[in-house]
Formats: structure tokens, sequence, C-alpha cells
């Protein structure tokens, strides 16, 4: 299974604005390789990035074949008070790699 790693601030003063870093270890398939009989391998890819602020969306992010294996995402919101970030990543077959971070208003 695919591992997320955040680098989040756990401090903010209201209003401020955050930057947050994410890099999810991810095994990308384009889908255009062949196997050893020939085959296309399907693509297996995160298509979907979500980021959510005390339930409210701060980001989200669609993504092609192009995109790298373990993809870096980078973004900055405000933070309007204490809570939950709640980042998800979607691959091809459905499955969800999620990650909580919470940001104290200090």
């Amino acid at each position: 299974m695919a591992k997320a790693r955040v680098k989040a601030p756990k401090t903010a003063a209201a209003g401020e604005m955050v930057t947050i870093k994410t890099l999810v270890n991810h095994p990308m398939e384009s889908g255009q390789r062949k196997d050893k009989e020939g085959n296309l391998i399907p693509r297996k890819i995160i298509n979907a990035f979500t980021a959510t602020f005390g339930g409210e969306h701060v980001v989200a992010a669609a993504f092609e074949a192009a995109i790298s294996t373990n993809p870096y995402f980078q973004f900055s919101f405000t933070v309007p008070a204490t809570g939950d970030l709640v980042m998800k990543w979607t691959d091809d077959d459905g499955s969800m790699i999620e990650q909580t971070k919470t940001i104290t208003v200090a």
C-alpha cells in the first residue's frame, strides 16, 4: 500500500497563510508499458488529490498519466481556526490514501 508523507505546521495564527508539502510513495504505472507476454500493463496512477480543513474544501487536483512516480504536491491556504487538515489521494482502482494533520491556532 502506498504511504503519504505530509509536512504541515502544528500551530498557526488565525488568518495565517501556511504551506503544506506532500509526497506520496506510489508505484505508478502509465498503462503504456507491456509485460513479458506483450500485454499492456493496466494504468495505475494517483488520479485525484483533495484537501479539506474543518470540512471545507481547500484544494482539489486531477492528475493524468504524465504524473511522476511518488508525486510531490504543495499548496497553501489560510488557517481560520483550529482544525483538521484531511488529505486524500485517489488511485485508478478506487483505493484511497488518507492523511490527517491537526493545525492549532495559537
